[in-house]
């Protein structure tokens, strides 16, 4: 389901949202600052004085896209390691440190980047900022701390991937759409390369990616900018510099004609997933191609599975001839691979997957006939400016965004202009985007075929150490 716009709000603030736009976040918003240390590092900086508390985050441009055949999840397991010390702390340690500040910290890996997280009172900052330095630069464990946290994630990846046959089924089902890109792969890794895999993989992995050109280190909260500069330059600004290393393209070659797969795994349910390759957002200022068509197809998104009671919810789930007990869309927006425009749903009793693809397509295919209303792009567009503005009251999501932003090559006001992008997005230009991207050509569908389930297996834990 599409839960990039929230769905409920006062009509009185959605309508004074709407009328005042993009300027009324521009007032809000504090000013953000960025800057580039003589190491290459990134800073950025976004003052917010509402609460005496800061985020400290660490975005390196490196994810699962950036492995080899052979070695998927070397990514996601360096996360890991990372927590498992330096020649200054034992592992475990970092985190021990982190909450005896009074905060919290974890981290987390996709497909285009790993970052790192710390959320403490402002007055810590600095005490984080040291520690964060020091394990990115001298990240350092013994050979059996790597073999023991391998066992974490393997147990992670039964637990997330094996045991949940929807994630199964996107895992194979992104092993099929894409041929030639990385995105193939899955960000936990292949159980068989993570079997394979040795300290000396993650090791290299990290030596190769782990430099301060290739990273962001992005503070917000109750902070001082040139405070905040001054002690970046002095824990983040005296570590070597290196080159990134090259990026050789992996373009995905055109597909030509539809792909089918069929997944079995216990579960109570069938379900299917049309994944339909689309362009992504690539700039904000439309020169590149196929830049409008992505916001297009991210409202055309909104329309079918925006908000309770959209098209594909009145249409699919209710009344006495609905033909699914669920159902959502979601369009990919950006990143540094290739998008999918996914479409999904869950028979009703009764109903076969067949019919819920076809109800599905049909409702695209109904947009790409008729258009959509006035009525419709108001409100999912007034709802995406109610949601930035609802961004600005965590920190947390306000240092994740310009993390993420920066990531994409975006400017610091990237949500601003996303939303005045969105808000220019005309009924005809949705209309279109349903005509062209939603043939056979471009779809793979991918079908759970529901098998019993073994009512004598217990549930597993998730194991000790496991993160996120």
């Amino acid at each position: 389901m599409n839960r990039s716009i929230p769905r409920l709000l006062p009509l009185f603030y959605l309508c004074l949202l709407w009328l005042l736009g993009p300027a009324a976040l521009a007032q809000t918003a504090p000013k953000v600052e960025q800057f580039t240390l003589p190491n290459g590092l990134t800073l950025i900086v976004k003052p917010d004085r509402r609460a005496p508390t800061a985020v400290h985050m660490l975005w390196v441009k490196v994810g699962s896209m950036d492995e080899v055949d052979g070695s998927s999840g070397v990514a996601h397991v360096l996360e890991h390691m990372l927590f498992k010390g330096t020649p200054d702390l034992k592992p475990g340690e970092f985190s021990r440190r982190v909450a005896a500040l009074g905060g919290r910290e974890n981290a987390f890996t996709g497909k285009d980047y790993t970052g790192y997280y710390q959320q403490i009172p402002a007055n810590r900052l600095e005490d984080v900022m040291q520690l964060e330095a020091d394990r990115f630069a001298n990240n350092q464990w013994p050979d059996e701390e790597f073999a023991k946290e391998l066992e974490v994630v393997k147990e992670e990846r039964r637990l997330r991937t094996e045991d949940n046959p929807r994630s199964l089924l996107h895992e194979a089902l992104n092993a099929t759409v894409f041929v030639a890109s990385p995105y193939r792969r899955p960000i936990v890794g292949w159980m068989s390369d993570l079997q394979a895999m040795t300290a000396a993989d993650a090791r290299d992995f990290y030596r190769r990616w782990y430099v301060p050109a290739n990273a962001v280190v992005v503070v917000a909260g109750d902070v001082d900018v040139q405070q905040v500069r001054r002690l970046a330059e002095k824990y983040y600004g005296v570590l070597p510099a290196r080159a990134v290393p090259l990026r050789k393209p992996r373009e995905e070659p055109v597909q030509a004609g539809i792909r089918r797969l069929d997944l079995k795994a216990p579960a109570e349910q069938a379900y299917v997933a049309l994944a339909f390759k689309v362009p992504g957002l690539r700039s904000l200022d439309g020169t590149q191609t196929g830049d409008a068509d992505a916001l297009a197809l991210t409202v055309l998104a909104a329309v079918l599975d925006g908000y309770s009671g959209a098209r594909l919810d009145r249409a699919l789930t209710q009344g006495d001839k609905r033909v699914a007990d669920s159902v959502g869309a979601y369009n990919g927006l950006w990143g540094r691979g290739p998008q999918l425009f996914m479409l999904e749903g869950v028979p009703a009793q009764g109903q076969t997957v067949q019919q819920v693809e076809t109800a599905l397509r049909e409702q695209v295919a109904r947009i790409a006939r008729e258009g959509v209303t006035e009525a419709e792009l108001s409100r999912v567009k007034t709802q995406w400016v109610a949601s930035e503005v609802y961004k600005l009251d965590s920190v947390f999501n306000q240092a994740r965004e310009l993390g993420s932003n920066w990531v994409q090559g975006l400017p610091l006001d990237a949500g601003e202009q996303l939303i005045a992008r969105l808000r220019a997005v005309t009924a005809d230009q949705v209309k279109a985007v349903a005509a062209k991207y939603f043939g056979d050509d471009q779809l793979t569908v991918a079908v759970l075929q529901p098998q019993p389930l073994d009512q004598t297996r217990k549930p597993r834990t998730p194991a000790a150490g496991a993160r996120h």
